[in-house]
Parts: C-alpha cells; sequence; structure tokens
C-alpha cells in the first residue's frame, strides 16, 4: 500500500503505481539538539522536512504557541535554515511564531513549506499564517498547506476550544487528585456549552483566501488528521477530501487550479529544493 519516497520522482511514480508514497518528516527541530552534524545525519536518512519547532520555544527559535525568547529565530537558527536548504531538506513553518516565519523567509534561498496551517486573517489563531507572511511566501516560492483543525478554521470553535481547555483546568484545580470528579464537572459544562461544528465551507475560505492572497501556486492541503481533535463535519478522514473538492468547484475553481492545490505545488517546492541543493 505504502512506498518509501525521497524525491517529487519518486512521489510520481509511486502514485503512478497505485500505491500512497511515505516521506520522512519531523515535526520539531529539537530532535537535533542543536547540532548541525545531527541535522545532516537525518537528512542522510531520508528525512525530506522538518518543522523547525513544535509546542514550544526551542534553544533558536520561537513557537507560535509559548512565549518567545529570540524575537523570531536566533543566529543559529538562521543556520539551520541554511543548512537545510544547502542539504535539500523542506523547511517546514508551521508551529513557528510569525517573527520566525519572517526571519526564515528572509533567510530561506529555496522554497518553503507550511506543512498544516490556515489562514490568520480568517481565524486569529498563532498557529495560522498572516497576510504578510503569506504575500513572502509568494515571493519565496513556498507552499502553504491547509489545516483542518477546527479551531483554527472557524472562530466559534476557537472561542469554544479555549474556553473548554480553561474549564478542564478550572476543574482540575478544584478537584485535586480526583481525576473522576473533575471529569465529571467538565462532562457538566461541556452540556451545558454545546460544541460548535466547523464547516466544508469554512475550509473552502481558508484555502480561497490563501489563493487570493498568495495565488494558486502557493496554496495546498495539510489536514492535520495525525494531530488534532476536532474536524468539520464530513471531514473526519481522507474520505471527506471530494466534499472539499465538490465545494471549490462550486465556487468555480478549474480542474488545473484544484490539481495544483491537491499536490501539484508541494511537488513543485519539493523539485526547487532538490533543484537548490544540487547547485550548492
Amino acid at each position: 500500500v505504502f512506498e518509501f519516497a525521497q524525491t517529487a520522482a519518486d512521489i510520481e511514480r509511486i502514485h503512478r503505481a497505485g500505491r500512497i508514497a511515505s516521506m520522512f518528516g519531523m515535526e520539531g527541530g529539537e530532535a537535533i539538539d542543536s547540532n548541525l552534524a545531527v541535522l545532516r545525519e537525518f537528512r542522510a536518512s531520508g528525512v525530506l522536512y522538518m518543522t523547525l519547532c513544535h509546542s514550544k520555544t526551542t534553544a533558536w527559535v520561537d513557537s507560535a504557541t509559548d512565549a518567545p525568547q529570540h524575537g523570531g529565530l536566533s543566529p543559529f537558527g538562521e543556520e539551520v535554515v541554511r543548512e537545510m536548504n544547502r542539504i535539500g531538506m523542506l523547511v517546514d513553518l508551521s508551529h513557528v511564531s510569525a517573527d520566525a516565519m519572517r526571519d526564515a523567509l528572509r533567510v530561506s534561498t529555496a522554497p518553503v513549506i507550511f506543512s498544516h496551517s490556515s489562514a490568520f486573517a480568517l481565524v486569529a489563531h498563532p498557529r495560522n499564517v498572516p497576510d504578510d507572511v503569506l504575500r513572502l511566501v509568494r515571493a519565496n516560492g513556498g507552499v502553504v498547506m491547509v489545516n483542518f483543525n477546527g479551531p483554527f478554521i472557524s472562530e466559534d470553535m476557537r472561542q469554544w476550544a479555549a474556553a473548554h481547555a480553561g474549564e478542564e483546568e478550572r476543574q482540575t484545580r478544584l478537584n485535586p487528585g480526583d481525576t473522576a470528579a473533575a471529569a465529571a464537572g467538565l462532562a457538566a459544562w461541556d452540556q451545558a456549552h454545546p460544541r460548535p461544528h466547523a464547516t466544508v465551507a469554512q475550509l473552502a475560505n481558508h484555502v480561497e483566501h490563501i489563493r487570493d492572497v498568495a495565488s494558486v501556486d502557493h496554496v495546498g492541503i495539510g489536514s492535520d488528521y495525525d494531530g488534532v481533535e476536532y474536524l468539520p463535519d464530513g471531514m473526519e478522514g481522507v474520505d471527506g477530501y471530494p466534499a472539499l473538492f465538490a465545494e471549490l468547484m462550486r465556487r468555480g475553481w478549474s480542474d488545473a487550479d484544484l490539481a495544483k492545490l491537491a499536490g501539484g505545488n508541494l511537488l513543485r517546492v519539493l523539485r526547487a529544493a532538490e533543484q537548490h541543493a544540487a547547485r550548492r
């Protein structure tokens, strides 16, 4: 069913053979232990892309969901981006702070990716990408792959998720050591505050906003099915992809533009990164 892929050509060959191309990636640059030699070892082992950080700020890059320490990237963080360019490893800017996005796009000489992020202008979640950064992505040649996470694409869901997390913390503090009582308290809160639902139309709005700001050549799909709890109705698995494409077709998207969204843009970025590394 799956086959290991290391290049854009591998992905296309595997797809033509009716299998699923599977790539190695790292979600969090903590794994390199601030050591470029370790970064090179990972690349030599087949790792194709690395998210610079995850939910916490590290010694060299600020996270979108933690207190900043560097104002974006530290000088070593800039070195990491340059080395990733040199060795043909895609720089993934999902999870980094907006200032780190801007720093990385200033430093990178190869196209970058956002493997699972949505549009900040529509929902002001810190994991989403601001419009000025979308314009930088267009100039860089990269791609922003839209995340399906409900709190990233629906403002109602963002507000509800924040309140839910706060109530969960409150119940834990009210019932120290009594997990059953805390769970019961949270369940009562949930019953009194029904969860809103994200929709396919809201997801399509993020796709179209990124297209409108960065252009149709710089948007992709980054569902994040392995990492989120709340998904748009009808999009609970990859079998829901046709619902998104049908919505975009109703909005006038051409087959050629849908092909770019479905993977063509990512393949272009990967080829450009390969070519960039070959020249170094």
